[in-house]
């Protein structure tokens, strides 16, 4: 008895040694760095910038019909006479009607281009909430220290932050070792199909293959990050696929005063509580991995010890990510219910009755694997099961964080931002990065946004807006970027 007892006390011994000495080794992975270069930003000049471009109603409609390419007109007239520099220096281009390519030439033939690429389109304000908004969506209101409208933070913000960059780069005389290509999408909102898909079809044909990628994304993260009292700039390195799936029940019809056992509604509605109540596995792929990896060190001591062990506290750790929405969104394929359709009329039993369910893929999962889940789960043959048109994408890969233009992106967020911690991250949208996967190995998806827990609802939401402070610091984040890796 003694001798197990000896057996299993070496053995917890071994295990409390191991747990201690990985935490031990977890050190902070946070680059360190001398203060950006100063550089005089305008601020009131440049809101006054953005504020015109946000009175631009830009809007992007499901219904193609409906885009107002007047506004989009409007929008590359103002920027041509906004930024007089980058249009007499760079070369225009515009791509699929109203997306635009500006190509800034290098002076090195033999180093990779590089692309910044934002977009100028935006989603249109929810009908029956315009009262809502403390300032018209549409108006570019400068006032209490913030540019309040619609595209304040998705995204005309990195358009004209980029503009304003290159145009003081301009100023200073400063010209790229390797060239730098700017490209604004005007349909990113409905999938971009006829923007960034152009755009990387022209550079392709071109034969451009580029050093690296950046896009919108992540951002930084004020408050919502849990166990890091700094705030903490997250860089996506991936993002997830995405695929709406249609389901439809038909049946006879007929009025309700003799419904059969179970009506087209009522099948339907099973299917969706099945995809509910059977969603698939969670997982910790690899940026989410990184992301911790990167956090852990910022984090108290204990919670350092759980993430330099997830071997042995893995389970734990994925219980309590899966507790919380935007969490489980890191770790698995999410399953939302979005559509329901049934009868025209309370008392008529439908005919058809269809819902639309939308899964944003996680790394490992794929549209076929998505779909066959969806068939395996509901196993019922009256449901029809189609995957939408438009719309779909497989996980993208995941980029270098090794890489040169990581370390420079890094370093510059640092240098601009030297409170915050730089970690990886899942981006858990779709961007239009997507499609200039073709194009590079390296794609990040980064907004240098100042993101508090009260902001989060205002992207697509009500109240979009940037503080003044915040929209400075954005021009002099691609300042420094341009020049940590292009000049």
């Amino acid at each position: 008895m003694g001798g197990i007892l000896l057996f299993i006390s070496l053995g917890l011994a071994l295990l409390v040694s191991v747990v201690l000495i990985r935490t031990v080794r977890l050190t902070s992975k946070q680059v360190q760095v001398d203060p950006a270069i100063d550089v005089t930003v305008d601020g009131q000049e440049v809101a006054e910038h953005l504020a015109h471009a946000l009175q631009f109603q830009t809007i992007s409609h499901q219904d193609s019909a409906q885009l107002g390419g007047e506004e989009f007109i409007g929008l590359h007239e103002y920027l041509e006479q906004t930024f007089p520099r980058v249009h007499s220096t760079l070369t225009k281009e515009v791509v699929g009607d109203y997306s635009l390519i500006y190509t800034w030439k290098g002076r090195a033939e033999g180093l990779k281009p590089i692309l910044l690429t934002a977009h100028m389109d935006v989603v249109p304000v929810e009908p029956g909430t315009e009262g809502d908004w403390t300032y018209p969506p549409f108006e570019g209101r400068i006032t209490e220290g913030y540019i309040w409208g619609r595209g304040a933070m998705d995204d005309k913000v990195a358009v004209l932050g980029i503009l304003e960059a290159v145009e003081m780069l301009l100023k200073e005389g400063s010209q790229p070792q390797r060239t730098i290509y700017l490209a604004f999408g005007h349909d990113e909102e409905i999938g971009g199909q006829r923007g960034a898909t152009q755009i990387t079809d022209l550079l392709h044909s071109s034969g451009v293959d580029l050093e690296y990628v950046l896009d919108e994304g992540l951002c930084i993260t004020d408050g919502i990050v849990p166990n890091i009292s700094r705030p903490v700039a997250l860089v996506g390195i991936a993002e997830k696929g995405y695929v709406s799936i249609e389901l439809t029940v038909e049946s006879e019809g007929g009025h309700s005063s003799m419904p059969p056992q179970h009506t087209a509604v009522g099948i339907l509605s099973t299917a969706i509580r099945k995809l509910e109540r059977n969603q698939l596995p969670v997982r910790i792929e690899e940026p989410t991995r990184q992301m911790f990896s990167n956090l852990a060190p910022e984090m108290p001591f204990a919670m350092r010890m759980v993430f330099a062990n997830l071997w042995l506290f893995g389970g734990l750790v994925k219980s309590q990510l899966a507790a919380s929405p935007a969490t489980n969104a890191t770790i698995r394929t999410t399953t939302a219910a979005t559509m329901f359709e049934g009868s025209v009329k309370e008392n008529i039993l439908p005919t058809k009755a269809r819902a639309v369910v939308n899964f944003r893929i996680l790394s490992g999962d794929s549209i076929t694997s998505v779909i066959e889940h969806v068939r395996q789960t509901i196993d019922d043959p009256r449901v029809q099961i189609r995957p939408l048109e438009g719309i779909r994408s497989e996980p993208s890969s995941v980029s270098d964080t090794d890489s040169p233009s990581f370390e420079a992106l890094k370093r510059t967020i640092r240098q601009v931002f030297p409170e915050v911690v730089v970690a990886p991250g899942l981006v858990l949208g779709a961007t239009d990065c997507r499609h200039y996967a073709e194009l590079s190995n390296n794609i990040y998806r980064f907004s240098p946004i100042w993101v508090g827990p009260k902001d989060l609802d205002r992207v697509h939401g009500t109240n979009e807006r940037i503080s003044i402070e915040n929209y400075e610091q954005i021009v002099r984040f691609y300042i420094e970027f341009i020049r940590n890796s292009a000049l």
